[in-house]
């Protein structure tokens, strides 16, 4: 058990360090565009496996990006506001299983929707018009410009945007808040109104998956934080089958 003192020296190690190491790589993300004219999102986000920029370590790598210092803040405020307190009622080991299976089912379901939507411009587009998208593709949307064909359009976005941030493994630890402390009163910062973790939880899933549904092409990843809840809540379930308590 821990107690936490003042400072960053009283937050429980495993969320202490992954605070760190995406606060590094965010650092790293400017200081090798500046440097070196290169962009770290494009080498270790992650790529649908059909895409040419596809590598199996960015499958890991993706959460520890982020588009901006905003997309940070807000993924790591939330870490250290609720994953701290999971961090010490469950212990480093077992948060930080848990942070990954969040964070890896999250990855797991934005590829199977992003798969399906795939599959579907498949039947859309002929051969010629794939290859001229494999081909001409990546250099047409470096250049800030895209297919006027929506089909080649949308593939082209679906094999050469990557994915990055700790979303999913965040709205995880979120859920697992609201199940482990149901009636704890949260206050939101917009609007400035008191709300139980429960209902919270609820409506975050709600909403998430809402605009999953409705706003497939979206630039936020709403299947992928979507399926962090789903993953870590099937984890829960599965250490409560196994072990008398969650704590």
């Amino acid at each position: 058990m821990y107690t936490f003192g003042r400072g960053f020296s009283g937050i429980p190690p495993v969320v202490k360090n992954l605070i760190l190491i995406n606060v590094v790589m965010l650092l790293a993300l400017y200081t090798v565009a500046g440097v070196f004219n290169t962009d770290l999102n494009a080498i270790l986000g992650l790529y649908f496996p059909k895409s040419a920029h596809f590598k199996p370590y960015q499958i890991i790598t993706h959460m520890f990006m982020h588009g901006g210092l905003a997309h940070l803040f807000f993924n790591m405020f939330a870490l250290f506001m609720f994953g701290r307190v999971l961090e010490v009622v469950w212990g480093p080991k077992r948060f930080f299983i848990y942070y990954f299976v969040s964070g890896l089912g999250a990855a797991l379901t934005h590829e199977a929707v992003i798969g399906i939507q795939y599959a579907k411009l498949m039947g859309n587009i002929s051969p010629d018009q794939l290859q001229m998208v494999l081909e001409r593709g990546a250099e047409i949307w470096k250049s800030g410009r895209n297919f006027s064909d929506p089909d080649m359009g949308q593939l082209n976005v679906l094999l050469n945007i990557p994915t990055v941030g700790a979303s999913g493994a965040v709205f995880g630890i979120l859920l697992a808040f609201g199940v482990l402390f149901p009636n704890t009163q949260l206050m939101l910062l917009f609007p400035p109104i008191p709300i139980k973790a429960k209902w919270l939880v609820i409506g975050y899933g709600g909403l998430e998956l809402y605009l999953a549904i409705t706003q497939p092409g979206s630039n936020i990843a709403h299947a992928a934080h979507l399926g962090g809840m789903i993953f870590g809540y099937i984890l829960i379930r599965i250490w409560k089958k196994t072990t008398n308590t969650l704590y």
